[in-house]
């Protein structure tokens, strides 16, 4: 039985003969808290009368199907996740009648309730295949159609779907039924439903197409806390220059936003109903990093509604297509129409840094990857999908120039809207635009994987002008081959402290050796920075002098971006064993006093978070850690009263304390007694504060508890799991398993929750009798539970044992499981990659400077 999966090759079959017109699915809401029920009309068209095909479904149960008139018994036609439709004719209709299931893992229609007021809130997810958990449907996204739901729900419940909700008519008591207009043609996977007692702003936004009405959704208990005249805003900045870059008009008849609980992602582009994780309605002050991303969230899935939902890929290998154009297109309009105009500096400290992560990982793969089943593109939303396919569009507007690549968006567009594309349709339209071949340039850097490292080789005269330039490209992942990049070298002056840049060059590296003449007879300057402007998708190093430099003066660049390139240059020779943890913990503390951009300083602390348990060697953790959190507290207590770097610092400091330190700082701001001017103890910062007491040992009675009963909010219910998991005791760690990993019932965010908590351990003795334990149950997790749950589990792998002897298990466990599933071995892969990758660097650490 081919279970829950789907081969490219069924999809590509099944698509030569079949076309669908509509589905029409009628889902009651009313049945019981655990199942709905969902009866699917399809009618589709097949070339080849007589064949068989099926229909994907993943149900308790299906009551009747009925094919062409004729009843086909459920018990021989229905295995759980597919209906067999035997001897087909020309035109089809076909009724399922079934009884689907609720979720708590985010996939499919997921039930919440709120603990605030009960009240019941569902929302669907259906990205990759699983619009089959609510109706009978072709699940694959060549195969497009008309969809039109009708919806029987309590009456007093807000239901929202891709088209205009309509007026809703009376039931029976309390009960209601909404009859949707039918959807343009679209995918399956971008369909959606979301009912419940939902609050909404309203709003509209003039349009090419017209006026579009807008909708921000949030739960009732949330509505305090959302902030829908900046969504608003944001969104309506997208609509204008999506439109005009585009030179489309939107293709949907309404927006909504719906934030959403227990979200298992960022968000969704569902066809004029994106749903949002909630985790983006702030409950109090957040670092203003946040409030970026989630703009850029916004825009990203504002993007999708041309590029993803108007043109389609045709399958999933071409996924990267949607992520990619949609992470480069939200970037571009966040830097050139919103407040945000030093987007691409976070593109680089943020996107790029977490393509350069996954593309080091053993399970690199080429931007347009090989997708031969719907297992494979589960575990393709990543890095190399997003953030490098984005890195590398940055790249092609380069080479093609902006004006010829956007003339290309617009032909491709034009050409094929609502049907589905390949990368060569795409191509051929910029081609066209740009009078470029951009065959060579495709297959260089999406159709292989890794990354170079370039490295400046710097000789001067005895005056202290350079005699020899030349940059030096090597491998540093994947396929075996040296990249051509067009890129810049800043050459950067002192100017009293600050680093000022005196000249630029655009240089073409290509091979092994690149001469740089154009830098002969320059006085060697302070720094020269490879990649200045961050045009290339490529790792950089400095010359001697360039490093000493940046050394000596952690704070020396006074614009954002080259500030930005040069600690992730640091980094990147930390994480690669080429500079002590030691030396880089001293330098990211000096870069953080002071630190103004939100995102640079966020992740300089989770940075320094990182160095201090996994790269620092163990033996010098203790002492590093003490110094660490000292000036942390210094630099907070110091800080401009209610700025961004306050909440950070205080934050980061609280996070960083272990049993024995001094709990007074953190008590203080949880009781009152001792405030810090400015700083909001609001519900989030009073859970950081309570987690932190909680995880060093110094709870005076539950605190948990009491925090909970103050906070007895969902989000309350998860910030509690974590600061029950980050309990000091074995009695806590061995609670946070049994309830994150072994109970069923437990929904995925507060698995993620219990996670996190689980894994703050400060003595390695309460993480080590989990090695095992988690090596015994992995396969079984991913077996009997969903993919989204298997990988919150994930989150258990006791990686704050990164050393010797957890690699060694994992690498045996990987060698004694040559046959497990693809997914597995790809997490366990990835996870012994992090603990090799630690490994390195500990043992860097020891050496002397």
């Amino acid at each position: 039985m081919p279970g829950t999966n789907l081969t490219r090759d069924e999809a590509r079959s099944r698509a030569e003969h079949i076309q669908v017109a509509s589905y029409a699915v009628d889902l009651d809401l009313t049945t019981s808290p655990d199942t709905f029920r969902s009866v699917t009309t399809v009618q589709f068209t097949s070339s080849a009368p007589g064949s068989d095909t099926f229909l994907d479904l993943i149900a308790p149960s299906v009551e009747a199907i009925t094919l062409n008139g004729s009843a086909l018994d459920p018990a021989t036609h229905f295995d759980g996740a597919r209906i067999s439709l035997p001897d087909l004719a020309a035109d089809n209709a076909v009724v399922i009648d079934a009884t689907c299931a609720y979720m708590n893992t985010g996939e499919g229609m997921h039930r919440f309730v709120d603990p605030v007021d009960d009240e019941v809130y569902l929302y669907t997810q259906f990205e990759v295949p699983d619009s089959r958990r609510i109706m009978a449907v072709f699940e694959q996204p060549d195969l497009k159609a008309e969809f039109t739901f009708s919806v029987t729900a309590p009456d007093h419940w807000q239901v929202v779907s891709n088209s205009i909700t309509p007026e809703s008519e009376a039931v029976r008591e309390g009960v209601a039924r909404w009859s949707f207009p039918p959807t343009a043609r679209i995918s399956s996977y971008i369909t959606a439903l979301v009912a419940g007692p939902y609050d909404v702003v309203r709003d509209s936004v003039t349009t090419r197409a017209g006026e579009i009405p807008l909708g921000v959704f949030c739960r009732k208990s949330m509505t305090p806390y959302l902030d829908a005249d900046n969504i608003l805003d944001c969104t309506k900045r997208g609509f204008a220059f999506f439109e005009e870059m585009f030179d489309s008009p939107y293709p949907f008849t309404k927006y909504d936003q719906l934030f959403t609980p227990e979200y298992n992602m960022g968000a969704m582009e569902n066809a004029g109903c994106v749903t949002i994780n909630e985790m983006y309605v702030f409950r109090g002050k957040v670092p203003d990093a946040l409030i970026e991303r989630r703009a850029l969230t916004i825009l990203h899935e504002l993007a999708h509604m041309w590029f993803g939902n108007l043109v389609t890929m045709q399958w999933w290998n071409d996924l990267w297509l949607n992520e990619s154009f949609a992470e480069w297109a939200s970037t571009t309009c966040q830097a050139e129409v919103t407040q945000w105009s030093s987007a691409w500096t976070t593109f680089c400290t943020h996107e790029k840094a977490w393509a350069y992560r996954q593309d080091q990982l053993s399970s690199t793969h080429p931007i347009v990857a090989t997708i031969g089943d719907l297992h494979d593109v589960e575990t393709n939303f990543d890095g190399i999908t997003y953030a490098k396919g984005a890195s590398v569009l940055k790249q092609l507007v380069a080479y093609a120039g902006r004006e010829h690549f956007v003339a290309g968006l617009r032909a491709y567009f034009a050409k094929h809207a609502w049907g589905n594309t390949t990368l060569a349709d795409l191509l051929g339209e910029l081609e066209a635009a740009s009078g470029r071949d951009l065959q060579t340039w495709s297959g260089q850097w999406l159709e292989t994987s890794g990354v170079n490292i370039l490295r400046p080789v710097i000789s001067t005269d005895d005056r202290g002008a350079i005699s020899s330039a030349v940059i030096e490209q090597s491998v540093a992942s994947g396929d075996d081959l040296l990249r051509p990049h067009s890129l810049r070298i800043g050459a950067y002056d002192l100017d009293g402290e600050s680093f000022v840049r005196s000249a630029v060059f655009d240089v073409d590296v290509d091979g092994a050796q690149t001469p740089v003449p154009e830098l002969i007879g320059l006085q060697q300057p302070a720094v020269l920075l490879v990649n200045d402007d961050d045009l290339a998708y490529a790792k950089i190093r400095f010359d001697e002098r360039s490093l000493a430099s940046v050394l000596a003066r952690p704070r020396g660049f006074t614009e954002t971006l080259p500030h930005s390139l040069a600690v992730a240059a640091l980094w990147d020779m930390t994480r690669d064993g080429e500079m002590r943890a030691s030396d880089y913990l001293t330098f990211a503390l000096a870069v953080v006093d002071g630190e103004r951009d939100s995102t640079l300083l966020r992740s300089l602390l989770a940075q320094i978070s990182t160095c201090l348990s996994h790269y620092l060697a163990p033996e010098h953790r203790a002492a590093a850690r003490l110094e660490v959190v000292e000036k942390l507290r210094a630099m907070a207590l110091a800080a401009p009263a209610g700025s961004d770097a306050q909440l950070q610092l205080v934050s980061a400091y609280a996070v960083l304390l272990a049993p024995g330190d001094d709990p007074a700082l953190v008590r203080g701001l949880l009781d009152g007694s001792a405030p810090l001017d400015g700083l909001a103890i609001d519900p989030d910062m009073r859970w950081t504060l309570v987690t932190s007491l909680a995880a060093i040992g110094a709870e005076e009675g539950d605190l948990v508890a009491a925090e909970l009963e103050r906070d007895s909010t969902s989000n309350g219910r998860e910030r509690a799991a974590r600061a029950r998991a980050a309990r000091p005791t074995a009695e806590a760690k061995a609670a946070a398993w049994a309830e994150g990993v072994e109970n069923e019932k437990t929904p995925n965010s507060v698995i993620m929750a219990l996670a996190m908590g689980f894994n703050k351990a400060d003595d390695p003795a309460l993480l080590q009798p989990y090695v095992a334990k988690f090596l015994d149950v992995i396969l079984q997790v991913a077996k009997t539970r969903t993919f989204a749950i298997a990988e919150e589990i994930n989150g258990f792998f006791p990686s704050g044992l990164a050393g010797p002897e957890l690699l060694a298990a994992t690498n045996e466990w990987l060698a004694a499981n040559p046959d497990a599933p693809a997914t597995v071995r790809r997490t366990m892969a990835e996870n012994r990659d992090g603990v090799a990758r630690a490994v390195t660097a500990q043992e860097r650490d020891r050496a002397q400077a």
